[in-house]
Protein backbone atom coordinates (compact mmCIF):
# COMPACT_ATOMS: atom_id res chain seq x y z
CA UNK A 1 0.00 0.00 0.00
CA UNK A 2 1.16 3.54 -0.79
CA UNK A 3 -0.68 6.49 0.74
CA UNK A 4 -0.03 10.11 1.58
CA UNK A 5 -2.21 12.50 3.58
CA UNK A 6 -2.48 16.28 3.34
CA UNK A 7 -3.62 18.01 6.51
CA UNK A 8 -3.94 21.76 6.91
CA UNK A 9 -3.12 24.41 9.46
CA UNK A 10 -6.77 25.41 9.17
CA UNK A 11 -9.88 25.20 7.00
CA UNK A 12 -9.78 26.57 3.45
CA UNK A 13 -6.00 26.40 3.08
CA UNK A 14 -6.45 24.66 -0.28
CA UNK A 15 -6.24 20.97 0.65
CA UNK A 16 -9.01 19.88 -1.72
CA UNK A 17 -7.44 21.55 -4.74
CA UNK A 18 -3.95 20.28 -3.87
CA UNK A 19 -5.21 16.71 -3.49
CA UNK A 20 -6.98 16.98 -6.84
CA UNK A 21 -3.84 18.36 -8.45
CA UNK A 22 -1.65 15.63 -6.93
CA UNK A 23 -4.10 12.96 -8.07
CA UNK A 24 -3.89 14.23 -11.64
CA UNK A 25 -0.12 14.69 -11.51
CA UNK A 26 0.49 11.13 -10.28
CA UNK A 27 -2.12 9.75 -12.68
CA UNK A 28 -0.27 11.52 -15.50
CA UNK A 29 2.82 9.59 -14.41
CA UNK A 30 0.98 6.35 -15.13
CA UNK A 31 0.00 5.46 -11.56
CA UNK A 32 -3.42 4.15 -10.58
CA UNK A 33 -4.51 6.76 -8.02
CA UNK A 34 -7.55 7.18 -5.75
CA UNK A 35 -8.62 10.08 -3.52
CA UNK A 36 -9.84 9.56 0.03
CA UNK A 37 -11.35 11.77 2.70
CA UNK A 38 -12.29 9.92 5.91
CA UNK A 39 -14.85 12.44 7.08
CA UNK A 40 -16.26 15.43 5.27
CA UNK A 41 -18.74 18.12 6.26
CA UNK A 42 -20.42 19.74 3.29
CA UNK A 43 -23.79 20.32 1.71
CA UNK A 44 -22.26 20.12 -1.76
CA UNK A 45 -22.30 16.48 -2.78
CA UNK A 46 -22.29 14.25 -5.84
CA UNK A 47 -24.00 10.97 -6.68
CA UNK A 48 -21.87 7.92 -7.44
CA UNK A 49 -22.65 5.34 -10.08
CA UNK A 50 -23.79 2.88 -7.41
CA UNK A 51 -26.42 5.28 -6.06
CA UNK A 52 -24.58 6.76 -3.09
CA UNK A 53 -23.39 10.27 -2.31
CA UNK A 54 -19.99 11.70 -1.44
CA UNK A 55 -18.52 15.17 -1.01
CA UNK A 56 -18.22 17.22 -4.17
CA UNK A 57 -14.45 17.59 -3.71
CA UNK A 58 -13.93 13.83 -3.70
CA UNK A 59 -15.98 13.52 -6.89
CA UNK A 60 -13.73 16.14 -8.50
CA UNK A 61 -10.64 14.33 -7.20
CA UNK A 62 -11.95 11.10 -8.76
CA UNK A 63 -12.17 12.96 -12.07
CA UNK A 64 -8.55 13.98 -11.50
CA UNK A 65 -7.68 10.28 -11.16
CA UNK A 66 -9.72 9.52 -14.30
CA UNK A 67 -11.89 7.03 -12.41
CA UNK A 68 -15.54 6.80 -11.40
CA UNK A 69 -16.36 8.27 -7.96
CA UNK A 70 -16.98 5.65 -5.28
CA UNK A 71 -18.62 5.85 -1.86
CA UNK A 72 -15.38 4.47 -0.40
CA UNK A 73 -13.64 7.73 -1.34
CA UNK A 74 -15.61 9.58 1.34
CA UNK A 75 -17.11 7.04 3.76
CA UNK A 76 -18.44 9.58 6.29
CA UNK A 77 -20.24 12.70 5.10
CA UNK A 78 -21.96 15.13 7.47
CA UNK A 79 -24.52 17.45 5.85
CA UNK A 80 -25.43 20.29 8.25
CA UNK A 81 -29.17 20.82 8.69
CA UNK A 82 -29.00 23.23 11.61
CA UNK A 83 -26.43 24.77 13.91
CA UNK A 84 -26.26 21.59 16.00
CA UNK A 85 -27.51 18.77 13.80
CA UNK A 86 -26.29 17.11 10.63
CA UNK A 87 -27.54 14.38 8.38
CA UNK A 88 -25.12 11.48 8.68
CA UNK A 89 -24.16 9.74 5.42
CA UNK A 90 -22.12 6.55 5.77
CA UNK A 91 -20.83 4.86 2.62
CA UNK A 92 -23.17 6.92 0.54
CA UNK A 93 -26.41 6.26 2.41
CA UNK A 94 -28.32 8.15 5.09
CA UNK A 95 -27.75 6.66 8.54
CA UNK A 96 -29.81 9.22 10.43
CA UNK A 97 -29.43 12.61 12.01
CA UNK A 98 -26.50 13.30 14.30
CA UNK A 99 -26.49 15.90 17.04
CA UNK A 100 -23.16 17.55 17.80
CA UNK A 101 -23.38 16.34 21.40
CA UNK A 102 -23.53 12.70 20.23
CA UNK A 103 -20.53 12.89 17.90
CA UNK A 104 -18.04 11.46 20.38
CA UNK A 105 -20.34 8.52 21.10
CA UNK A 106 -20.51 7.50 17.44
CA UNK A 107 -16.90 8.10 16.52
CA UNK A 108 -15.52 4.65 17.33
CA UNK A 109 -17.97 2.80 15.11
CA UNK A 110 -17.46 5.27 12.28
CA UNK A 111 -13.70 4.80 12.41
CA UNK A 112 -14.30 1.12 11.65
CA UNK A 113 -16.28 2.14 8.55
CA UNK A 114 -13.55 4.60 7.55
CA UNK A 115 -10.73 2.08 7.84
CA UNK A 116 -12.73 -0.56 6.00
CA UNK A 117 -13.31 1.81 3.06
CA UNK A 118 -9.67 2.88 3.07
CA UNK A 119 -8.42 -0.71 2.97
CA UNK A 120 -10.78 -1.58 0.12
CA UNK A 121 -9.73 1.50 -1.84
CA UNK A 122 -6.02 0.88 -1.20
CA UNK A 123 -6.30 -2.64 -2.57
CA UNK A 124 -7.57 -1.29 -5.89
CA UNK A 125 -4.76 1.10 -6.80
CA UNK A 126 -1.08 2.07 -6.62
CA UNK A 127 -1.52 5.21 -4.52
CA UNK A 128 -4.15 6.82 -2.28
CA UNK A 129 -3.98 10.58 -1.70
CA UNK A 130 -5.84 11.44 1.50
CA UNK A 131 -7.37 14.79 2.44
CA UNK A 132 -7.78 15.82 6.06
CA UNK A 133 -10.50 18.11 7.39
CA UNK A 134 -10.01 21.32 9.31
CA UNK A 135 -6.76 21.12 11.23
CA UNK A 136 -4.95 18.75 13.59
CA UNK A 137 -4.23 21.83 15.73
CA UNK A 138 -7.86 21.73 16.90
CA UNK A 139 -6.69 19.68 19.87
CA UNK A 140 -10.04 20.10 21.63
CA UNK A 141 -11.51 17.78 18.98
CA UNK A 142 -8.71 15.21 19.06
CA UNK A 143 -10.47 12.64 21.27
CA UNK A 144 -13.24 12.13 18.71
CA UNK A 145 -11.17 12.73 15.58
CA UNK A 146 -11.44 10.39 12.63
CA UNK A 147 -10.61 13.01 9.98
CA UNK A 148 -7.00 13.93 10.73
CA UNK A 149 -4.58 12.31 13.19
CA UNK A 150 -7.16 9.81 14.43
CA UNK A 151 -7.20 8.35 10.94
CA UNK A 152 -3.51 8.88 10.12
CA UNK A 153 -2.36 6.99 13.18
CA UNK A 154 -4.95 4.22 12.85
CA UNK A 155 -3.99 3.64 9.19
CA UNK A 156 -0.31 4.57 9.60
CA UNK A 157 -0.39 7.11 6.76
CA UNK A 158 2.36 9.76 6.62
CA UNK A 159 1.23 13.38 6.66
CA UNK A 160 2.33 16.59 4.95
CA UNK A 161 1.03 19.79 6.55
CA UNK A 162 -0.32 22.56 4.29
CA UNK A 163 -0.03 26.21 5.27
CA UNK A 164 -1.79 29.13 3.53
CA UNK A 165 0.51 32.10 3.07
CA UNK A 166 -2.22 34.24 1.50
CA UNK A 167 -4.08 34.62 4.79
CA UNK A 168 -0.86 35.61 6.61
CA UNK A 169 0.97 34.12 9.56
CA UNK A 170 2.02 30.97 7.73
CA UNK A 171 5.23 30.57 9.74
CA UNK A 172 3.34 30.75 13.02
CA UNK A 173 0.55 28.48 11.80
CA UNK A 174 2.90 25.67 10.75
CA UNK A 175 5.31 25.96 13.65
CA UNK A 176 2.41 26.53 16.04
CA UNK A 177 0.74 23.33 14.90
CA UNK A 178 3.94 21.48 15.78
CA UNK A 179 3.90 23.09 19.22
CA UNK A 180 0.31 22.27 20.25
CA UNK A 181 -0.32 18.76 18.95
CA UNK A 182 0.55 15.56 20.78
CA UNK A 183 4.13 14.37 20.12
CA UNK A 184 2.83 11.06 18.75
CA UNK A 185 0.66 13.01 16.30
CA UNK A 186 3.57 15.28 15.37
CA UNK A 187 5.60 12.19 14.55
CA UNK A 188 3.13 11.41 11.75
CA UNK A 189 3.97 14.71 10.01
CA UNK A 190 7.00 14.37 7.75
CA UNK A 191 7.03 17.79 6.15
CA UNK A 192 5.09 20.82 5.03
CA UNK A 193 4.26 22.82 1.94
CA UNK A 194 3.26 26.44 1.58
CA UNK A 195 0.22 27.18 -0.57
CA UNK A 196 -1.27 30.22 -2.33
CA UNK A 197 1.93 32.25 -2.78
CA UNK A 198 1.62 35.41 -4.89
CA UNK A 199 4.76 36.75 -6.54
CA UNK A 200 8.30 35.39 -6.64
CA UNK A 201 8.64 32.34 -4.33
CA UNK A 202 12.32 33.16 -3.84
CA UNK A 203 11.20 36.07 -1.68
CA UNK A 204 10.03 33.53 0.89
CA UNK A 205 13.30 31.58 1.08
CA UNK A 206 14.20 32.89 4.54
CA UNK A 207 10.73 32.17 5.87
CA UNK A 208 10.80 28.70 4.39
CA UNK A 209 14.10 27.92 6.10
CA UNK A 210 12.76 29.35 9.36
CA UNK A 211 9.85 26.91 9.28
CA UNK A 212 12.22 24.00 8.63
CA UNK A 213 14.48 25.05 11.49
CA UNK A 214 11.72 25.67 14.03
CA UNK A 215 9.49 22.72 13.17
CA UNK A 216 12.12 20.12 12.37
CA UNK A 217 10.13 19.19 9.25
CA UNK A 218 11.41 19.37 5.70
CA UNK A 219 9.69 21.51 3.11
CA UNK A 220 8.24 19.97 -0.04
CA UNK A 221 7.80 23.25 -1.90
CA UNK A 222 5.94 26.52 -2.32
CA UNK A 223 2.81 26.45 -4.50
CA UNK A 224 1.95 29.67 -6.35
CA UNK A 225 -1.57 31.04 -6.49
CA UNK A 226 -3.51 28.59 -8.66
CA UNK A 227 -5.76 30.71 -10.85
CA UNK A 228 -7.13 27.56 -12.51
CA UNK A 229 -8.62 26.47 -9.17
CA UNK A 230 -11.46 28.92 -9.84
CA UNK A 231 -12.69 26.55 -12.56
CA UNK A 232 -13.09 23.64 -10.13
CA UNK A 233 -16.33 23.02 -8.21
CA UNK A 234 -16.21 24.13 -4.60
CA UNK A 235 -17.81 22.31 -1.69
CA UNK A 236 -16.97 24.95 0.92
CA UNK A 237 -19.52 27.71 1.48
CA UNK A 238 -16.63 30.02 2.44
CA UNK A 239 -16.15 30.60 -1.28
CA UNK A 240 -19.57 32.27 -1.45
CA UNK A 241 -18.27 35.12 0.68
CA UNK A 242 -15.66 35.95 -1.96
CA UNK A 243 -17.38 35.65 -5.28
CA UNK A 244 -18.08 38.91 -7.03
CA UNK A 245 -19.52 39.63 -10.41
CA UNK A 246 -18.14 41.97 -13.04
CA UNK A 247 -20.51 44.84 -13.78
CA UNK A 248 -19.68 44.86 -17.49
CA UNK A 249 -21.34 41.51 -18.25
CA UNK A 250 -24.39 41.47 -20.53
CA UNK A 251 -26.87 39.72 -18.24
CA UNK A 252 -27.17 39.35 -14.47
CA UNK A 253 -28.28 36.17 -12.73
CA UNK A 254 -28.89 36.48 -8.99
CA UNK A 255 -28.96 33.74 -6.37
CA UNK A 256 -29.70 34.43 -2.68
CA UNK A 257 -27.42 32.69 -0.15
CA UNK A 258 -29.51 30.90 2.46
CA UNK A 259 -27.92 29.39 5.59
CA UNK A 260 -28.17 25.79 4.35
CA UNK A 261 -27.60 26.41 0.64
CA UNK A 262 -26.52 23.18 -1.04
CA UNK A 263 -24.93 22.20 -4.33
CA UNK A 264 -24.37 25.83 -5.29
CA UNK A 265 -21.71 24.51 -7.67
CA UNK A 266 -24.67 23.92 -10.01
CA UNK A 267 -24.17 27.58 -10.92
CA UNK A 268 -20.45 27.35 -11.69
CA UNK A 269 -20.96 26.89 -15.45
CA UNK A 270 -22.93 30.17 -15.47
CA UNK A 271 -20.28 31.95 -13.39
CA UNK A 272 -17.61 31.00 -15.92
CA UNK A 273 -19.55 32.39 -18.88
CA UNK A 274 -18.01 35.73 -19.96
CA UNK A 275 -21.41 37.20 -20.79
CA UNK A 276 -22.95 36.42 -17.39
CA UNK A 277 -22.64 38.26 -14.09
CA UNK A 278 -23.53 35.73 -11.39
CA UNK A 279 -24.41 37.60 -8.20
CA UNK A 280 -24.50 35.53 -5.02
CA UNK A 281 -26.65 37.67 -2.74
CA UNK A 282 -25.57 37.61 0.93
CA UNK A 283 -27.98 38.01 3.86
CA UNK A 284 -28.87 41.60 4.66
CA UNK A 285 -28.76 42.57 0.98
CA UNK A 286 -31.79 42.90 -1.31
CA UNK A 287 -31.81 40.86 -4.50
CA UNK A 288 -30.62 43.29 -7.18
CA UNK A 289 -32.29 43.91 -10.50
CA UNK A 290 -31.52 40.76 -12.49
CA UNK A 291 -32.37 39.09 -15.76
CA UNK A 292 -33.02 35.82 -13.92
CA UNK A 293 -33.21 34.69 -10.29
CA UNK A 294 -32.08 31.19 -9.38
CA UNK A 295 -32.98 29.54 -6.09
CA UNK A 296 -30.32 26.91 -5.38
CA UNK A 297 -30.65 23.67 -3.45
CA UNK A 298 -30.98 23.49 0.31
CA UNK A 299 -30.20 20.93 2.99
CA UNK A 300 -33.04 22.30 5.14
CA UNK A 301 -35.66 23.61 2.75
CA UNK A 302 -38.32 24.73 5.22
CA UNK A 303 -35.93 26.68 7.50
CA UNK A 304 -34.23 28.20 4.47
CA UNK A 305 -37.57 29.29 3.05
CA UNK A 306 -38.43 30.92 6.37
CA UNK A 307 -35.05 32.66 6.31
CA UNK A 308 -35.68 33.82 2.74
CA UNK A 309 -38.91 35.46 3.89
CA UNK A 310 -37.25 37.02 6.93
CA UNK A 311 -34.75 38.67 4.58
CA UNK A 312 -37.55 40.09 2.45
CA UNK A 313 -36.27 38.17 -0.55
CA UNK A 314 -39.74 36.77 -1.24
CA UNK A 315 -40.88 40.32 -2.00
CA UNK A 316 -37.94 40.80 -4.35
CA UNK A 317 -38.65 37.50 -6.13
CA UNK A 318 -42.36 38.23 -6.57
CA UNK A 319 -41.61 41.73 -7.87
CA UNK A 320 -39.07 40.26 -10.29
CA UNK A 321 -41.73 37.86 -11.57
CA UNK A 322 -44.30 40.64 -11.96
CA UNK A 323 -41.82 42.46 -14.19
CA UNK A 324 -41.96 39.47 -16.53
CA UNK A 325 -38.55 38.05 -15.69
CA UNK A 326 -37.80 34.34 -15.23
CA UNK A 327 -37.23 32.42 -12.01
CA UNK A 328 -35.60 28.99 -11.78
CA UNK A 329 -35.58 26.74 -8.72
CA UNK A 330 -33.17 23.82 -8.42
CA UNK A 331 -33.96 20.96 -6.02
CA UNK A 332 -34.78 22.67 -2.69
CA UNK A 333 -35.26 25.93 -4.57
CA UNK A 334 -37.77 24.11 -6.80
CA UNK A 335 -39.71 23.01 -3.72
CA UNK A 336 -39.75 26.58 -2.37
CA UNK A 337 -41.45 27.87 -5.53
CA UNK A 338 -44.56 25.76 -4.93
CA UNK A 339 -47.70 26.28 -2.88
CA UNK A 340 -46.60 24.31 0.15
CA UNK A 341 -43.90 22.12 1.69
CA UNK A 342 -44.88 19.61 4.38
CA UNK A 343 -42.56 17.68 6.67
CA UNK A 344 -44.87 15.24 8.49
CA UNK A 345 -42.00 12.93 9.50
CA UNK A 346 -39.78 15.64 10.99
CA UNK A 347 -37.02 15.08 8.41
CA UNK A 348 -35.65 18.60 8.91
CA UNK A 349 -36.57 18.96 12.59
CA UNK A 350 -40.01 19.23 14.14
CA UNK A 351 -42.91 18.00 12.00
CA UNK A 352 -44.34 21.05 10.29
CA UNK A 353 -45.52 22.58 7.02
CA UNK A 354 -45.02 25.94 5.39
CA UNK A 355 -46.55 27.93 2.56
CA UNK A 356 -44.31 28.20 -0.49
CA UNK A 357 -43.79 31.21 -2.72
CA UNK A 358 -46.78 30.17 -4.82
CA UNK A 359 -45.11 30.70 -8.19
CA UNK A 360 -45.58 27.06 -9.21
CA UNK A 361 -48.78 25.04 -8.87
CA UNK A 362 -47.08 22.20 -6.99
CA UNK A 363 -46.90 20.81 -3.45
CA UNK A 364 -44.06 18.86 -1.85
CA UNK A 365 -44.13 16.34 0.99
CA UNK A 366 -40.74 15.50 2.49
CA UNK A 367 -40.27 11.75 2.90
CA UNK A 368 -37.65 9.59 4.69
CA UNK A 369 -36.54 7.97 1.43
CA UNK A 370 -33.79 9.88 -0.35
CA UNK A 371 -33.65 9.91 -4.14
CA UNK A 372 -30.08 9.42 -5.33
CA UNK A 373 -29.61 8.74 -9.01
CA UNK A 374 -27.79 9.94 -12.06
CA UNK A 375 -30.05 11.05 -14.86
CA UNK A 376 -29.84 12.32 -18.40
CA UNK A 377 -32.39 13.50 -20.93
CA UNK A 378 -33.43 16.50 -22.99
CA UNK A 379 -34.74 19.97 -22.19
CA UNK A 380 -35.05 23.03 -24.40
CA UNK A 381 -34.23 20.80 -27.37
CA UNK A 382 -30.80 19.97 -25.92
CA UNK A 383 -29.27 17.16 -23.87
CA UNK A 384 -28.66 17.40 -20.15
CA UNK A 385 -26.73 15.18 -17.75
CA UNK A 386 -26.83 15.36 -13.98
CA UNK A 387 -28.17 13.70 -10.89
CA UNK A 388 -31.04 13.87 -8.44
CA UNK A 389 -30.38 14.13 -4.71
CA UNK A 390 -33.40 15.02 -2.65
CA UNK A 391 -35.94 13.98 -0.07
CA UNK A 392 -39.50 14.69 -1.06
CA UNK A 393 -42.29 13.91 -3.49
CA UNK A 394 -43.65 16.77 -5.59
CA UNK A 395 -47.11 16.77 -7.18
CA UNK A 396 -49.27 19.37 -8.91
CA UNK A 397 -50.70 20.55 -12.20
CA UNK A 398 -47.58 22.43 -13.31
CA UNK A 399 -45.81 19.08 -13.65
CA UNK A 400 -47.90 18.73 -16.82
CA UNK A 401 -45.54 21.36 -18.27
CA UNK A 402 -42.18 19.74 -17.52
CA UNK A 403 -38.82 21.41 -17.91
CA UNK A 404 -37.64 18.37 -19.83
CA UNK A 405 -37.78 14.60 -20.15
CA UNK A 406 -35.46 11.89 -18.87
CA UNK A 407 -33.95 9.43 -21.31
CA UNK A 408 -36.74 6.96 -20.48
CA UNK A 409 -39.34 9.51 -21.58
CA UNK A 410 -40.61 10.43 -18.09
CA UNK A 411 -41.22 14.09 -17.35
CA UNK A 412 -38.81 16.13 -15.22
CA UNK A 413 -39.57 19.39 -13.46
CA UNK A 414 -42.41 21.88 -13.74
CA UNK A 415 -43.18 25.14 -15.51
CA UNK A 416 -45.75 27.80 -14.61
CA UNK A 417 -48.65 28.60 -16.92
CA UNK A 418 -47.06 31.93 -17.89
CA UNK A 419 -43.80 30.15 -18.81
CA UNK A 420 -41.69 32.35 -16.53
CA UNK A 421 -41.13 30.04 -13.56
CA UNK A 422 -39.30 26.73 -13.78
CA UNK A 423 -38.41 24.09 -11.23
CA UNK A 424 -36.08 21.11 -11.65
CA UNK A 425 -34.55 18.39 -9.51
CA UNK A 426 -31.56 18.08 -11.88
CA UNK A 427 -28.23 19.00 -10.31
CA UNK A 428 -25.73 19.83 -13.04
CA UNK A 429 -28.43 21.13 -15.38
CA UNK A 430 -26.10 23.76 -16.89
CA UNK A 431 -23.12 21.43 -17.31
CA UNK A 432 -23.45 20.65 -21.02
CA UNK A 433 -22.69 23.63 -23.23
CA UNK A 434 -25.70 23.14 -25.51
CA UNK A 435 -28.13 23.01 -22.58
CA UNK A 436 -26.57 26.08 -20.96
CA UNK A 437 -26.75 27.92 -24.28
CA UNK A 438 -30.48 27.21 -24.52
CA UNK A 439 -31.14 28.79 -21.10
CA UNK A 440 -28.94 31.81 -21.78
CA UNK A 441 -30.49 32.37 -25.21
CA UNK A 442 -33.74 33.19 -23.40
CA UNK A 443 -31.87 36.05 -21.73
CA UNK A 444 -30.40 37.30 -25.00
CA UNK A 445 -26.81 36.21 -24.46
CA UNK A 446 -24.70 33.64 -26.27
CA UNK A 447 -22.96 30.93 -24.28
CA UNK A 448 -19.36 30.45 -25.32
CA UNK A 449 -17.99 28.12 -22.65
CA UNK A 450 -17.34 24.41 -23.26
CA UNK A 451 -19.01 21.52 -21.49
CA UNK A 452 -18.25 22.08 -17.82
CA UNK A 453 -16.57 18.68 -17.54
CA UNK A 454 -14.05 19.71 -20.22
CA UNK A 455 -13.32 22.94 -18.36
CA UNK A 456 -12.72 21.01 -15.13
CA UNK A 457 -10.45 18.54 -16.88
CA UNK A 458 -8.34 21.29 -18.43
CA UNK A 459 -8.05 23.03 -15.06
CA UNK A 460 -6.86 19.81 -13.42
CA UNK A 461 -4.15 19.36 -16.04
CA UNK A 462 -2.99 22.94 -15.57
CA UNK A 463 -2.88 22.57 -11.76
CA UNK A 464 -1.01 19.27 -12.02
CA UNK A 465 1.59 20.87 -14.30
CA UNK A 466 2.11 23.67 -11.78
CA UNK A 467 2.57 21.20 -8.92
CA UNK A 468 5.11 19.26 -10.99
CA UNK A 469 7.18 22.44 -11.31
CA UNK A 470 6.94 23.67 -7.72
CA UNK A 471 6.75 20.58 -5.48
CA UNK A 472 9.16 17.71 -4.93
CA UNK A 473 6.76 15.06 -6.14
CA UNK A 474 9.41 12.36 -6.28
CA UNK A 475 10.08 12.82 -2.58
CA UNK A 476 6.35 12.90 -1.81
CA UNK A 477 5.84 9.64 -3.69
CA UNK A 478 8.75 8.04 -1.83
CA UNK A 479 7.15 9.14 1.44
CA UNK A 480 3.81 7.66 0.39
CA UNK A 481 5.44 4.31 -0.25
CA UNK A 482 6.38 4.15 3.43
CA UNK A 483 2.70 3.87 4.45
CA UNK A 484 1.08 0.77 5.88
Amino acid sequence: MAALMLQGTGSDVGKSVLVAGLCRAFANRGLSVRPFKPQNMSNNAAVTADGGEIGRAQATQAIACRVEPSVDMNPVLLKPQGDRTSQLIVRGQVRGTLAAARWREGREGLLVDVLDSFERLSASCDLVVVEGAGSPAEVNLRVSDIANMGFARAANVPVILVGDIDRGGVIASIVGTRAVIDPADAAMIHGFLVNKFRGDPALFDDGYRAIEARSGWRGYGVVPWLTDAARLPSEDAVILERRSASVDRRVTIACPITPRIANFDDLDPLRLEPGVALVMVPPGTPIPAADMIVLAGSKATIPDLAFLRAQGWDIDILAHHRRGRPVLGLCGGYQMLGRSIADPHGIEGAATSIAGLGLLDIDTILTPTKTLERIEGTANGARFEGYEMHMGVTTGTDLCRPVGHRIDGSAEGATSADGLVHGSYVHGLFGLAEQRAAWLARLGVDAVGPDHAASIDAALDAIAATLERHLDLDAMLALAQRAG
